[in-house]
């Protein structure tokens, strides 16, 4: 790889000026006490998927456009005669985005997609797990500057979860505040 001295902004401003700010509010005495985003994971559900397969193609193809991986198929685990849903049917995709990428990808959903998200009022700040772990939702795809609104037949949403090293919620926010996460008050 010809671009190794490439770092993501947002993986150095962590180095340089998150950590340091998290050390100071929490005291921590060792390094490898102080939180940092782990993993995120996309994932899009297609309902639709019963009726027509090809929706799955054309899902997986926008969510590879906005991970810049390729997702990985969701089936379904048990039969459901009511949804005319059998096991193992296709279902979903997901992906799971660390190191780099991760960055890249929460550098664009914090400073493109949220804002273009219609009626955007801010994150709740209770979306926590209770270990630290962050969850939220879109509603459309859409708001990717990667997806050409012109080129989509459906709009799809997706749920994005924030895994972080934090041992407590408080952390974990605290974390995500410095990443300028726009949680409401």
């Amino acid at each position: 790889m010809a671009d190794d001295a490439y770092e993501p902004r947002l993986k150095s401003e962590y180095k340089a000026r998150i950590r340091k700010a998290l050390r100071d509010r929490f005291g921590y005495t060792n390094e490898m006490q102080i939180p940092k985003i782990d993993k995120i994971v996309i994932n899009m559900g297609i309902g639709e998927a019963v009726a027509d397969s090809k929706k799955v193609q054309s899902a997986m193809t926008d969510l590879a456009k906005i991970a810049g991986q390729k997702p990985v198929p969701t089936k379904a685990r048990t039969s459901i005669a009511a949804f005319k849903l059998r096991e193992g049917m296709t279902i979903g995709a997901k992906v799971t985005l660390r190191q780099d990428r991760m960055y890249e990808f929460l550098d664009r959903l914090i400073t493109i997609a949220l804002p273009r998200v219609k009626d955007f009022r801010g994150l709740k700040p209770t979306s926590f797990d209770g270990r630290g772990n962050y969850a939220m939702g879109l509603r459309e795809h859409i708001v990717f500057p990667e997806i050409n609104y012109d080129q989509i037949d459906q709009i799809w949403g997706m749920d994005i979860i924030i895994t972080t090293t934090a041992r407590t919620d408080d952390e974990a926010r605290e974390l995500l505040r410095e990443f300028q996460f726009p949680f409401t008050a």
